[in-house]
């Protein structure tokens, strides 16, 4: 039986709405309202529909301290805001739940969509062929005063990155945070995508374009943290314990992050469905192909470090496996990706295992060695040994479980920046910032995994990432070569010309390790002969080498399909001559046969047989 509330000014009696769902939902007489408010003695929803009357429309109170009411007065584009009285104070608060906020006045708005995807049936590409491009919208494509991009912005970049290659974009968080520019890390609205970028719409309209153009959208979301600032969600209803944040955080110890005592509480089961709604919306409503995860580790743990067992967060874990679980039972060809960062295997172990069932992570083995060797000024000092770790290293087997990359928004920033000006602060753009940058680059494009560059970096982008200096894109002109190197590894990574099958699969073979000069070989293949197996050679010293004699896997012919250091790549480039090499009958390195080869400094060349013809005679 419904409860009934006497409305005290007006003397209407209202009813809890009969609508599922949280928030406000547009109906055919007026709009539903619920909201989650425990401690609240009274709820109230105010908006442009009544003229921010403060006690027009009083919610009812329903089951374990929700509230709800149908207002026929209000309507999509409506603003509004819930009053929540608690002990006498009056508490102004914007929907946790709000799919809109105004960019204005930063009240929510009631929000209705009539988006025609049209034909969109979009899968993402098989994991073994997916290239990640992470971008920031703001800085990606700027369109308004030069620093403030757009999701429009990025749509009109599809081309671009189409024909670069990449098949995947990895939006940072858009949802909605109170700061001018920003990282979007710092959300107070997590249903709302933030208006400076487009809104709603604008997100959809991206997403069906990329689908169309053949590329995937995943979207960065936050659930170690809320806020700090503007946040509605702290003491939402007026309670609180230590002074801590209500009802959606932890109020003890537990309550610390990096970034405030704001951490969500997981153990609430409000605030778990709270936080699996919100990733769900961001699938089913705007039809992204991927979540990725921000810092797993400061949701599983207090201090991201899960070594230590008197910090850790059960309902954490938990929480992230039952996010899991749902989003493979609701879109089970969608991926989900996370940041732990700590080379810890059961992220991405099955949730029936007891992992917590993420079917990829961000590797911490792969790119922190990786930029050792690049960066470190003396060649004597290149770790070949940790080389050839981040080139076997794996989770579970499976080396598609892990996201490989030199570069992304945390490792170009926080005291560390681009690659180029690691190497070179004075002349990022000369010769040695290029060349190793490109043997970076070529490393996450030959090595088993999900590759990933982060904006700008084809552009050879330099300094450090900041969300208020947008891409130079006259760079696209300046350093066209180097945009050619990575769209040339990116269409050898896919096999687009359909001969180098090898860097799709799971095998490799570190065949031969030069500590001394710095030189590294190594096999891949997905299921061998001519189109298939490649050969990956690498000199990480500023000397070239004629001749140098490397282990092959098969007799005949070994096409050079990249060299790093051709001139069409960069003028001051040496274009060192490593051109085909016939392989020879004498075993070397473990392999049955030899090649000679010649190589530049620090360059990285990628050999593979012709595939055999199969036309008919």
């Amino acid at each position: 039986m419904h409860l009934e509330v006497k409305n005290k000014p007006s003397g209407v009696k209202i009813k809890p709405s009969t609508v599922t769902g949280m928030g406000a939902i547009p109906q055919k007489k007026g709009v539903s309202f619920r909201v989650w408010a425990p401690f609240a003695e009274e709820v109230y929803v105010t908006g442009t529909f009544n003229k921010w009357s403060k006690d027009a429309h009083i919610l009812c109170p329903e089951k374990n301290g929700y509230w709800s009411a149908l207002v026929p007065e209000a309507k999509a584009g409506d603003e509004y805001k819930y009053v929540i009285h608690r002990e006498g104070k009056e508490l102004l608060k914007n929907d946790p739940y709000a799919r809109q906020i105004s960019g204005k006045t930063k009240n929510g708005v009631i929000y209705q969509s009539n988006f025609d995807w049209g034909k969109d049936k979009f899968t993402i590409p098989d994991y073994n062929d997916l290239v990640i491009y992470e971008l920031h919208i703001g800085t990606f494509s700027p369109e308004r005063d030069g620093k403030h991009g757009t999701l429009d912005g990025v749509r009109k970049k599809l081309p671009y990155l189409k024909q670069l290659g990449v098949n995947a974009i990895e939006l940072m968080p858009l949802w909605h945070f109170p700061t001018t520019n920003s990282w979007g890390y710092n959300s107070n609205n997590p249903f709302a995508v933030e208006e400076t970028y487009g809104g709603n719409e604008a997100l959809k309209q991206l997403v069906k374009e990329a689908h169309a153009t053949g590329i995937a959208v995943i979207l960065d979301v936050a659930y170690n943290h809320f806020g700090p600032d503007e946040l509605d969600l702290w003491q939402f209803d007026g309670w609180s314990e230590n002074n801590r944040g209500g009802i959606y955080f932890y109020n003890d110890w537990r309550s610390w992050t990096p970034w405030g005592e704001n951490r969500p509480d997981y153990g609430r089961g409000e605030v778990r469905q709270f936080l699996r709604d919100n990733a769900i919306m961001w699938l089913e409503d705007f039809r992204v192909d991927g979540l990725r995860f921000d810092a797993t580790g400061f949701i599983h743990t207090v201090r991201g470090n899960h070594h230590d067992t008197s910090t850790h967060i059960p309902d954490g874990w938990s929480l992230l496996q039952w996010i899991n679980e749902e989003v493979r039972k609701l879109f089970p060809k969608r991926i989900t990706i996370a940041e732990d960062l700590q080379i810890n295997e059961w992220i991405t172990k099955p949730t029936g295992a007891g992992g917590a069932g993420f079917l990829a992570q961000w590797d911490a083995a792969f790119v922190h060695p990786l930029r050792a060797a690049v960066i470190n000024i003396d060649d004597k000092n290149r770790d070949m040994g940790s080389i050839k770790n981040l080139l076997y290293h794996r989770y579970n087997d499976d080396a598609f479980q892990r996201v490989i990359y030199s570069e992304s928004h945390d490792e170009v920033a926080n005291g560390h920046a681009r690659i180029p000006y690691e190497i070179d602060v004075k002349d990022s753009g000369g010769f040695f910032a290029k060349k190793r940058s490109a043997l970076a680059a070529g490393f996450v494009f030959t090595t088993p995994g999900i590759p990933m560059i982060f904006n700008g970096q084809e552009l050879l982008e330099d300094e450090w990432f900041r969300d208020d200096v947008a891409i130079d894109w006259e760079k696209l002109e300046s350093f066209r070569g180097i945009n050619r190197l990575y769209r040339d590894l990116i269409h050898l990574r896919r096999n687009t010309a359909g001969q180098t099958a090898g860097l799709t699969g799971q095998h490799i073979h570190v065949n031969h390790v030069d500590y001394d000069n710095k030189f590294i070989t190594f096999h891949r293949w997905k299921e061998s002969g001519p189109g298939d197996d490649v050969m990956v050679v690498a000199n990480f010293s500023n000397q070239s080498f004629k001749n140098y004699a490397l282990g092959v896997p098969k007799l005949g012919m070994w096409r050079v399909r990249f060299n790093s250091d051709w001139k069409g790549y960069s003028e001051n480039f040496d274009n060192f001559p490593t051109i085909d090499t016939e392989a020879q009958p004498e075993p070397l390195h473990g392999m049955p046969l030899r090649a000679l080869l010649d190589m530049g400094p620090y360059s990285l060349a990628i050999l593979s047989q012709d595939r055999k013809s199969t036309a008919k005679r």
